[in-house]
């Protein structure tokens, strides 16, 4: 029985992206997003379910040779006969074709130029480690269904395995020793741990078989990372260093925003920002230091008087953890009724939102913060903010400088980015968008954009009664965004190093010690990501001042905003003909 349903699930998958690479061409914009969708699904059946499309669960990935040349000329054949479709069309066609087409060549980028497949174990290492986990934690399959997926899925790590030993030739030394460091776990885990998990699952005739297996799993990962340590390992010849260069960047750059913006255009644009915010807060500290120090002489050194603001504003900060949790919550609560009260956004009615504390497991990510949104394609809508934290126990030190950072001002002000109507009203409205390439497929730049569009609408309509503290704390914000964007560019193109990195970060871009922390790896993970936040909010920026020039005493925010969270995350160039549009 389990070798049949082994081969009905193979010949499912064969068939369905099969049926992919002899596609016909629809001439309608919606069947055509949804035929490559749908063939996207079948090549990433893990990415797909973690999007929400949960059926894709019963699948594995097949990164054999054949079945990704099939994905690389199934994406050339795709590109090319969507461009041959001509710009004639409606905006709302273009604007999902032109994401799709950033998509195709993402894809073609990916398995033609950087050759994960080729040249990277950890490629094949996450895919042994992540291959049974959210098969045990889905609460949705029955305890036969999991005892018979996991049982494919030993399958198909081997066959995984089978590939890399096939097609792996090249790496660096470090990626490598993590990557094997992580197959020996991963190799302990099904040969320990998986039989153990699945004991209850298992039915009795099957367990002894059903252990073998794991064991002979466990032995074709250990024979994996022998081939690697004896035919690989010797000859690796990558470079450890995650800096990309220029015309790597470049290249990147101008795929992932879409518009022609060269790395000297980008760094110039955010060295002018910096400048212009650092006299932005200049003037707001000097008149903060009026308003609260009357009677004391204001300082003449332009930098001591935004470090005095700044030093008062980070006082300003909770004792600890669960004070820090009930302010958050309240903070939502004044950001949901005064968006709705100053008709700044349409708010849902009803909210699919909890705000809890990072859990340390999240690592690094406890310090920053993160939402949790809910996949866009799944059926629970839930939505959890992560609060940046530090827990109670640490040293005195740390936790001071770590409230400092994340002080009341600034975390009044983030609550409007994170949530309303920032990721969380963005994301929930997504996933009513009819044009699931949108969603599926997001322009890059809307996201980071939106939410610091919306700090600033949310502010100069009166959020926290015109606190000028929390306007500073905004203000800071918007220069640590600009300094994303140009030490991106240092970091990848110049040639600057850690050190110098945090130096100009601290010392002219003001940046917060927790942040500083965390910028250098950022900078190295997200070289592109990084930069969304300005470049989003300068597009976006644009948007909004030119439409209120446009619209003059008939501009209206609520409309603004609205039209901007139903168009869904698209390019932000398109927003100006989407706007006028709307008008006829």
């Amino acid at each position: 029985m389990r070798k049949l349903i082994i081969c009905l699930l193979l010949l499912f998958c064969m068939l369905n992206f099969s049926c992919e690479k002899e596609f016909k061409l629809s001439s309608n914009t919606g069947e055509l997003c949804s035929q490559y969708i749908k063939a996207w699904k079948s090549f990433y059946p893990s990415r797909a379910y973690s999007r929400g499309f949960l059926e894709s669960i019963f699948l594995f990935e097949d990164y054999s040779a054949k079945q990704i040349d099939k994905w690389i000329f199934f994406n050339q054949n795709f590109l090319e006969k969507v461009n041959a479709l001509g710009p004639d069309l409606p905006q709302s066609d273009r604007i999902d074709l032109r994401l799709l087409k950033t998509q195709i060549k993402q894809e073609l980028k990916k398995w033609e130029e950087e050759k994960p497949h080729i040249n990277s174990i950890s490629f094949y290492s996450r895919l042994v480690s992540q291959a049974i986990p959210r098969i045990l934690e889905s609460e949705l399959l029955l305890p036969d269904e999991k005892y018979r997926i996991i049982s494919k899925r030993l399958d198909d790590v081997s066959r995984i395995c089978a590939a890399a030993e096939q097609m792996l030739e090249n790496g660096s030394p470090k990626s490598m020793e993590r990557s094997l460091a992580g197959l020996e776990r991963a190799a302990a885990y099904y040969g320990e741990e998986v039989p153990e998990i699945m004991d209850i699952l298992v039915p009795s005739a099957q367990k002894k078989e059903f252990a073998a297996e794991c064991h002979d799993t466990a032995a074709r990962i250990r024979g994996l990372i022998s081939y690697i340590k004896e035919n690989i390992f010797p000859n690796l010849t990558l470079s450890d260093s995650q800096i990309l260069g220029r015309e790597k960047y470049s290249g990147m750059l101008k795929l992932y925003a879409d518009i022609d913006l060269t790395p000297e255009q980008l760094e110039k644009m955010a060295l002018e920002e910096i400048q212009t915010v650092r006299k932005m807060m200049a003037d707001l500290s000097l008149e903060y230091f009026k308003e609260a120090y009357p009677a004391r002489k204001v300082p003449e050194d332009i930098d001591s008087l935004v470090k005095r603001a700044l030093s008062d504003m980070e006082k300003n900060h909770p004792a600890g953890e669960q004070e820090y949790l009930h302010l958050l919550r309240g903070f939502a609560k004044e950001a949901e009724e005064f968006v709705r009260e100053k008709k700044i956004a349409t708010i849902p009615a009803h909210q699919t939102l909890s705000i809890e504390l990072a859990p340390e497991s999240s690592g690094p990510m406890a310090r920053i913060g993160f939402v949790q949104p809910a996949p866009p394609f799944h059926p629970n809508p839930w939505t959890t903010w992560n609060l940046a934290t530090i827990p109670d126990t640490h040293p005195q030190k740390e936790r001071e400088e770590f409230w400092r950072s994340f002080n009341n001002h600034f975390k009044k002000f983030i609550v409007i980015h994170e949530l309303f109507p920032g990721h969380y009203i963005q994301t929930k409205i997504a996933r009513e968008n009819p044009h699931h390439v949108r969603v599926l497929f997001p322009y890059g730049l809307y996201s980071e954009g939106w939410a610091t569009l919306c700090e600033r609408v949310a502010l100069d309509a009166g959020w926290d009664n015109g606190n000028k503290l929390t306007r500073l704390a905004q203000l800071r914000k918007r220069l640590e965004n600009a300094n994303r964007a140009y030490t991106s560019v240092q970091a990848h193109c110049n040639g600057w190093e850690k050190e110098k990195i945090l130096d100009f970060s601290i010392q002219t871009s003001l940046l917060a010690p927790q942040f500083a922390k965390s910028l250098w790896g950022r900078l190295m993970r997200s070289p592109m990501q990084i930069t969304s936040y300005f470049l989003g909010n300068q597009m976006f920026t644009e948007v909004y001042k030119d439409e209120m020039k446009r619209r003059g005493d008939e501009f209206c925010t609520l409309e603004f905003m609205d039209t901007i969270l139903r168009a869904g995350p698209i390019p932000l160039d398109e927003f100006p003909e989407l706007f006028k549009a709307k008008q006829h």
